[in-house]
């Protein structure tokens, strides 16, 4: 998914309101006990916080550029695949041919030679797709604030089955081999190698041409790889608990720090500290929820990399390309939230 929207301050207030009234309960009550109860003692001096505030800063803006950097790496790879997707296209039309072929295959049989090729292709993005949005034990689709987001708009890949999907793509022996597979997606485009090898065999395709198209399965193989490695490889835990733990000891701090310097302002200016509390603890909290949103560009979230409507782009492309015109239509954003 992707957001395809402004994100406004409200819609971060909405997102955070359950975040910001603990952040009232945490500076209201020391405010309480500071001012009416008069236990002054219980006020810090800023400067040890203020030092606390820096790490955690610094920290924050660590982990965001790294989950940020798996997020765009992410959308890189999928850029990729859109690429190498319609160069696979181009291959499979204009490379498989008569010219050699022994014997040669009627214009019938040539053209299902070409779909059989470009349709196992789309079969494994398919394939590549359902397994990236498989859950891991590390995502955070099940915290509130994610599943809030997940009633404005649908998952395909959890709202479908991949053996419906991949019927109208592979004939029935091929996907029953392939689903009893665990990694169905690698065993598709070892069945695209074989295929080539036969139709190197017959002629259909010449030694150089071969190896060109061999060489893009290896790309498509590199691709997929690249996927497993930030699905299957989380943002260090030591980083983001330790970061967390870190965040909420100062935001824990940073009432008692403020309580006596409201105090020097005047009477009654200590009350000042519950507002501006909340505002630094907002600020530092929401930055560090802004990176655990992105750690995991797969997972379901409404920050995600758009797989599906991107593979629809793809597999129209390509039915174009085989003169089709019955087309799916392309996938539209719900809620503004790209599929």
């Amino acid at each position: 998914m992707h957001v395809g929207r402004n994100f406004g301050l409200g819609e971060a207030i909405i997102w955070t309101r359950r975040d910001i009234l603990k952040f009232i309960v945490i500076a209201a009550v020391p405010t309480v006990i500071y001012e009416v109860f008069n236990f002054s003692w219980i006020g810090l001096p800023w400067l040890p916080i203020a030092l606390i505030g820096t790490a955690v800063a610094f920290l924050i803006g660590f982990k965001n550029n790294a989950t940020y950097d798996r997020l765009w790496e992410a959308r890189k790879i999928w850029g990729g695949i859109v690429n190498s997707s319609r160069t696979w296209g181009i291959m499979s039309m204009d490379f498989v041919s008569n010219r050699h072929a022994q014997p040669p295959l009627s214009p019938d049989e040539l053209h299902t030679v070409k779909q059989r090729l470009i349709y196992r292709h789309m079969a494994w993005i398919t394939a590549l797709r359902f397994q990236l949005r498989q859950p891991k034990d590390w995502e955070n689709m099940n915290k509130k604030h994610n599943a809030e987001y997940q009633k404005l708009y649908p998952v395909p890949e959890w709202q479908s089955n991949l053996e419906d999907e991949l019927e109208q793509f592979m004939d029935k022996q091929e996907m029953e081999e392939v689903l009893r597979k665990k990694n169905r997606a690698t065993q598709i485009l070892a069945i695209q190698s074989n295929d080539l090898a036969q139709l190197l065999e017959k002629g259909l395709i010449e030694d150089f041409r071969h190896m060109e198209m061999q060489g893009l399965l290896e790309k498509l193989y590199d691709h997929q790889g690249k996927n497993e490695r930030i699905k299957n490889f989380p943002y260090p835990r030591q980083f983001a608990t330790l970061n967390l733990f870190f965040v909420w000891l100062f935001l824990l701090l940073v009432p008692f720090g403020m309580l006596p310097e409201f105090q020097k302002l005047g009477e009654n200016m200590v009350w000042l500290t519950i507002p501006f509390s909340v505002l630094v603890s907002w600020v530092f909290h929401t930055m560090e929820k802004i990176g655990e949103a992105t750690e995991n560009p797969f997972q379901g979230g409404a920050n995600d990399i758009p797989m599906t409507q991107m593979s629809r782009g793809i597999e129209i492309d390509l039915r174009e390309m085989l003169g089709e015109t019955e087309l799916p239509p392309n996938i539209e954003a719900v809620n503004k939230i790209m599929m």
